[in-house]
């Protein structure tokens, strides 16, 4: 029998009087899915419309997909304290926490404010650490590009960057949707996030804090970002965690291999039971 209800967006008014779009679907425990940068929302379509036994529930983070992109506010603490007032709104004390790249940074800001309201922990493609100081000027540099330039020609140097080999075949199913997901991407999200990131914490100290929130570590076998030596390493850092490395995929495993990272998820989700 299919428990799924039908997809909707609402649009639902957090911190400072801006507006987020929500995509939910499905019933039973909820499963918050956290973008990264520049994405939206629709990079979780498979796991919106397939994972079942769970209520779904994908926002377009402030700044970007088809959220307000307001002047100020940007943070990854800001981000987190948007997403606990979208789960007041929804009516769900605690969740499971999904976080993809820089939605990870997000999940675990979460968890460091909210701990309480954490059912499970997911972090897909991510890293803990803090940016280098080539990394904050990195950003800086690519920020400027963007004022210059806009985020298109950015956009064309991520392509790569992103996808694996194989996706990268994937023209009408991959590629073509992703490069006009983050050409969407308002300038000043844009901007916004990335001064986010490079300011951000680093959360070695909160992986010593999991220890009863059951973890799941996911990473694509290309991803050339944040690499499997990576994930393996945040895996062991955190107390019983698991490790699924992806076969075929890069940064982007819940667009490039969609029916595996659904599967992955609902088989975890169900396995440790998390409650509401």
């Amino acid at each position: 029998m299919d428990d799924r209800s039908p997809r909707h967006v609402d649009r639902l008014t957090v911190g400072g009087g801006v507006t987020l779009a929500i995509e939910e679907s499905g019933r039973g425990h909820p499963v918050l899915l956290i973008h990264g940068f520049p994405l939206d929302r629709t990079i979780w379509r498979h796991q919106i419309d397939h994972l079942h036994g769970f209520h779904c529930i994908a926002p377009d983070l402030r700044g970007m997909g088809t959220s307000d992109c307001p002047t100020g506010g940007y943070s990854i603490a800001s981000y987190a304290e948007d997403l606990a007032a979208v789960l007041d709104r929804v009516g769900h004390a605690r969740a499971s926490i999904c976080g993809l790249s820089m939605g990870g940074y997000i999940a675990l800001e979460f968890v460091r404010q909210f701990r309480s309201r954490v059912s499970a922990l997911v972090l897909m493609d991510t890293r803990t650490g803090a940016d280098t100081e080539e990394g904050r000027q990195g950003r800086d540099r690519m920020a400027e590009r963007a004022r210059q330039e806009g985020v298109g020609p950015i956009v064309e140097e991520l392509m790569d960057k992103l996808l694996g080999a194989e996706s990268r075949s994937k023209t009408e199913t991959v590629v073509e949707p992703l490069r006009r997901m983050m050409r969407a991407t308002p300038l000043v999200g844009f901007l916004g996030a990335l001064a986010a990131m490079r300011d951000r914490r680093g959360y070695a100290e909160v992986l010593e804090t999991l220890a009863g929130i059951p973890t799941l570590v996911v990473v694509g076998e290309e991803d050339r970002l944040t690499p499997p030596s990576l994930a393996e390493a945040l895996a062991a850092a955190v107390p019983g965690a698991r490790l699924m490395v992806v076969p075929n995929a890069g940064h982007l495993v819940p667009m490039e291999q969609p029916e595996t990272t659904t599967g992955i998820l609902g088989e975890f989700l169900r396995s440790v039971k998390p409650t509401s």
